[in-house]
């Protein structure tokens, strides 16, 4: 009823002056959604070409049952008759705020016992895993928020001219004592119980490899989990807009996701989107209309986040860009494989899990 009035008197005011408007779902029965989903991009179509990272679900969780949202990215997707929902929230912090806020106020969905699947690709520290393998975050650090000054003009003493907000240089970067205090979302801390479930349940799964992963792999001669064969691991997730690469960023990233977490996380994955989706379901959350306990993430790698000895990191990067990720199609079917595996459970335990969520053993 909350969502309703702020419609009729906040927004749908504004729209009919836009000469605007919204469907109105009043009337309509909620759908009681079990999962929820979390693709960022599709390559093509939703279906029948080469997969992104939503198309595998559609089609393998027979999400056929389609949902208008105009007001996001990409329609939503269902199988109403198992609970499960898809959506594609689009490339990037900005566009996947609006996508998950926009599905967490739909009076379509009933998302109040739900549990959240964010299921994509990242960018894998080569000095902890390798190209191929799931990651199950346990923390999400955000690496937007920040000072930036060129490395042309710092001071001689700095290490960077990158540094957190409201800080005047690197050399003291502001004290942190509780995480779940963070001022500004720089962190966020996953259900750890629940991650620990998710990576106990699926730790044994064999994923999927192919020769020019190795080929790959050989060229990180320094480093031996980077020439490990694809695993289930845990670890700790950057998120930031921008994509970055090289030895010296990646330094970064450790010792960003080391601070912000106060020493309990190690950098693991680099994307873009989940600091911006956990800050909209912890939104969510505070207005009754989701539990953020009940949230995974699920980070499987496409590409290394820094170069090998033989390459530097523009012509790593170059590489990439010309010829694409090797593990991209495997890291892509990992997030099924693995994710699915969470899904599934989840579905034949409902009278179980809507009251209390699985735990580690």
């Amino acid at each position: 009823m909350q969502i309703q009035r702020l419609y009729q008197s906040v927004l749908l005011p504004v729209l009919m002056c836009l000469g605007l408007s919204l469907p109105s779902y009043a009337d309509e029965t909620p759908l009681k959604v079990k999962v929820v989903i979390v693709s960022m991009f599709e390559i093509g179509e939703d279906e029948g070409d080469t997969p992104g990272e939503f198309q595998l679900w559609k089609t393998r969780q027979h999400l056929t049952t389609r949902y208008a949202q105009p007001h996001a990215f990409h329609d939503i997707y269902a199988n109403t008759e198992t609970g499960v929902v898809g959506i594609v929230t689009g490339m990037g912090i900005a566009r996947a705020s609006a996508a998950i806020m926009a599905l967490g106020l739909d009076e379509r969905f009933d998302l109040t016992d739900t549990y959240w699947l964010v299921a994509g690709i990242a960018g894998i520290d080569p000095n902890d895993s390798t190209i191929g393998s799931a990651v199950w975050t346990d923390y999400v650090v955000d690496g937007d928020l920040a000072h930036h000054i060129d490395a042309r003009e710092i001071p001689e003493d700095w290490n960077t001219g990158y540094f957190p907000l409201f800080t005047d240089s690197p050399n003291n970067p502001p004290p942190l004592t509780d995480i779940s205090q963070s001022p500004n979302g720089e962190v966020y801390a996953l259900n750890h119980s629940l991650t620990q479930w998710a990576y106990e349940h699926t730790k044994d799964t064999e994923l999927f490899n192919t020769p020019a992963m190795d080929s790959l792999r050989a060229k990180y001669k320094h480093f031996p989990n980077a020439r490990a064969k694809p695993s289930v691991v845990k670890g700790a997730h950057l998120s930031a807009s921008t994509f970055w690469h090289g030895k010296l960023l990646n330094q970064w990233a450790n010792e960003w996701v080391d601070h912000w977490t106060n020493s309990q996380g190690n950098f693991v994955t680099s994307g873009m989107e989940d600091s911006a989706t956990l800050q909209s379901l912890t939104y969510l959350a505070n207005a009754g209309r989701v539990n953020k306990e009940r949230v995974l993430i699920l980070r499987t790698a496409s590409n290394f986040t820094m170069q090998p000895h033989s390459l530097n990191a523009a012509d790593n990067l170059r590489l990439e860009r010309s010829q694409g990720y090797a593990a991209m199609n495997a890291s892509i079917e990992a997030a099924y494989k693995v994710g699915s595996q969470v899904v599934s459970y989840l579905i034949e335990h409902w009278e179980v899990v809507k009251n209390k969520p699985p735990s580690a053993h």
